[in-house]
């Protein structure tokens, strides 16, 4: 989990896990679950591909709930 943030500067940190614990909240799951832990690297994949602070935490729900 830790690496896929290494990656990112303390403002992405932030805006990731922020967006994560959200969804996390909202579904009733522990940001530690697998599925938690899967929001992560989602997260961390769309802040990459510059997907906006207000966008991501839709972009991360809409990846993560079609599956």
């Amino acid at each position: 989990m830790l690496l896929s943030l290494i990656s990112l500067n303390d403002d992405d940190i932030t805006i990731v896990t922020d967006a994560v614990r959200q969804w996390c909240c909202e579904r009733k799951l522990d940001i530690d679950s697998i599925e938690g832990r899967h929001a992560i690297t989602v997260a961390v994949d769309l802040v990459q591909l510059n997907t906006g602070r207000d966008r991501l935490f839709s972009e991360l729900s809409k990846q993560l709930d079609d599956r």
